[in-house]
């Protein structure tokens, strides 16, 4: 079956390319559906900008007499530019008005993409008293070149998964009003705590000045802000960041 990286390698071939396989992937995955949206926004903005009438750009020659006294040497004409430099000044104007577009299409919200990223993985919820074996959860945070220490609570969930182009770590701690996910975003830096609720999520992005962020969230209508706090905390303080 396709990966993420073959998906978007054929995208950026043919931005409106879809075969079946395609297809498939873009169904199972959201956040390469989302990267096609963005994509394909974008070529539709920049078809649009390099269609803008640049002649509007070119100013008309003029006619200039100049006044010169009887038996003066003609005075050798300066060269202008010309019509096709303020042309491609135009295009070029175009290309990059598209630019600053798609960058602003792309630019979401890291709590939109983590609630994005949660409908590829709806049985990361279940309600267990199962733990991941322990060799299963070291491998999945060595891969982010960090370690859970037991402090962290009862993991029942851990993968390691692609978000943004880097792998993190996705886990589910069973706590006394349901699990939680908490995704560690050793990437993704944050000024401030954040609160969010999307889609049926509710959660925070919590900075861990120097180690990048935290995702915590909880789904459904019982929320309790205290309970996210108090486990975002106990995570962040059981990681050993130096792996």
């Amino acid at each position: 079956m396709m990966d993420c990286a073959q998906y978007r390698r054929a995208l950026l071939a043919d931005p409106h390319e879809s075969d079946a396989e395609m297809s498939a992937h873009a169904d199972s995955c959201p956040e390469c559906a989302a990267y096609a949206a963005d994509l394909r926004r974008f070529e539709d903005r920049l078809d649009r900008a390099l269609r803008l009438d640049v002649s509007a750009h070119v100013r008309p020659k003029s006619t200039v007499v100049p006044l010169r006294s009887r038996g003066a040497r003609a005075a050798r004409p300066r060269s202008r530019p010309r019509g096709w430099l303020a042309a491609a000044a135009g295009v070029l104007l175009a290309v990059a008005v598209a630019a600053g577009l798609w960058l602003g299409a792309s630019g979401r919200s890291l709590a939109a993409d983590v609630v994005a990223h949660m409908a590829g993985e709806p049985d990361a919820w279940a309600r267990t008293e199962t733990p991941v074996p322990p060799p299963r959860l070291d491998a999945v945070m060595r891969e982010s070149h960090i370690r859970l220490k037991e402090s962290a609570g009862l993991v029942t969930y851990a993968n390691s998964c692609r978000f943004r182009g880097h792998q993190v770590p996705h886990l589910v701690v069973q706590t006394g009003v349901g699990p939680v996910t908490v995704m560690v975003l050793t990437r993704e830096s944050a000024k401030a705590p954040e609160r969010f609720h999307e889609s049926g999520y509710q959660g925070m992005i919590l900075p861990v000045p120097g180690h990048g962020s935290l995702a915590v969230l909880e789904r459904g209508p019982a929320f309790d802000q205290a309970v996210l706090e108090s486990l975002a905390a106990r995570v962040r303080d059981a990681i050993d960041w130096s792996g």
